[in-house]
């Protein structure tokens, strides 16, 4: 409508078509935003950052002793079923003891998941699909799955973590402080027996409130900040700081790696949904980035959060409450940030190392990684 100066669809929906927005008009979405929140497309987008790096000798692209990279191995071995179907079998039976976990790639909310340790569990499944009359076209993402994740009162978790981006090119992207972790009602097993048990191996909330030990009244939620505090209290602070540089490192190359193929429309602001799995050798995977968040509650803190949020994404897209001008590209004053933080701005950065700065632009620099990292 010509009427509205800033959309926030629920649904991405088909923003490709062909409708101009005005100047003064601005929409929470980008044209092809599944290049990165499309599982199997996240994965190719990633595999396909690695080798441009390796092409290019970036220092990111260093390997181990056992040819994994040092930098950039931060999602689970993955293949796209039915096309590397050959390929996940070889890997499978090197290490036939293996849990994997399949997610069809156009689901949310859990739906579709469920964990295998048998190719003959793979094939069932196929053989049932077709019977059901499921569509052949359908593809799935099967994953190594994290066995080992790092447990709170026995029970595993996951973050999520809201990323908001104004621009790809050049890339700005904040961190949103009041991100939270998901439980799971029952204490994790990796029992075979147990495989089929979500209420053990997936966080959705859509998934554990039907359990019989959900609590409605925290959602079985915890924020970030205290994850933060119970991390530095039980591995000390610089461990906890380090984890923390490690997952906005995360964050920015999984952006960094659909940079060049995303549509970089500059009405177009985006608020992502990271999940991020912690293992208990303290590693963050990530695991998938929602292009619609929800944004229902489940309880009054969540409410809360929720709505401050949205506000606070409003406040940097519409600085100071005016009409939206997509022509504005800068960084909004700390004080107009609200709850976010500037996680990267290509744009200042190519200003800092102009002026032969050495200072990081989230300002937080991980210590763990080659400088080039922002570049």
């Amino acid at each position: 409508s010509s009427g509205i100066n800033a959309e926030w669809p629920l649904r991405p929906g088909n923003l490709d078509s062909g409708y101009r927005l005005s100047d003064d008009q601005l929409i929470n979405h980008f044209p092809n935003h599944y290049e990165l929140t499309r599982k199997d497309l996240l994965v190719k987008n990633i595999k396909r950052y690695r080798k441009e790096l390796e092409k290019e000798n970036s220092p990111l692209t260093e390997k181990d002793e056992n040819c994994r990279y040092m930098h950039l191995d931060f999602i689970p071995v993955t293949y796209i079923l039915p096309a590397d179907y050959n390929i996940f079998v070889e890997e499978f039976r090197k290490n036939p003891t293996s849990t994997w976990i399949m997610k069809p790639n156009a689901k949310a909310r859990g739906i579709g998941i469920f964990l295998i340790n048998k190719l003959s569990q793979l094939k069932k499944w196929s053989r049932d699909s077709r019977q059901m009359g499921h569509n052949p076209k359908d593809t799935y993402v099967i994953s190594k799955y994290i066995d080992n994740p790092h447990l709170i009162g026995g029970k595993k978790y996951d973050l999520r973590l809201y990323v908001l981006v104004t621009s790809y090119r050049p890339l700005k992207a904040y961190i949103y402080q009041l991100g939270f972790c998901r439980f799971c009602t029952v204490k994790y097993n990796s029992a075979v027996s147990e495989l089929d048990n979500m209420f053990v191996h997936l966080t959705n909330v859509s998934i554990q409130k039907h359990g019989d030990d959900y609590n409605d009244k925290h959602g079985g939620k915890w924020t970030v900040h205290n994850l933060q505090m119970y991390l530095e209290h039980t591995n000390g602070k610089e461990v906890t700081d380090r984890l923390f540089d490690e997952i906005n490192w995360i964050i920015v190359h999984s952006l960094k790696a659909v940079q060049g193929v995303m549509a970089s429309d500059k009405h177009c602001f985006e608020c992502y949904g990271y999940d991020v799995i912690i293992d208990d050798n303290l590693k963050p995977w990530l695991i998938e980035v929602n292009a619609s968040p929800s944004l229902t509650s489940t309880t009054a803190a969540d409410r809360i959060m929720k709505y401050t949020l949205i506000d606070d994404v409003l406040k940097i897209v519409c600085p100071n409450g005016e009409i939206p001008d997509p022509r504005w590209n800068k960084v909004p004053p700390k004080d107009s940030m609200g709850h976010f933080d500037l996680l990267i701005d290509e744009e200042l950065a190519a200003q800092d190392q102009h002026e032969n700065k050495s200072r990081s632009v989230s300002g937080r620099l991980p210590r763990t990684r080659p400088q080039q990292q922002w570049k």
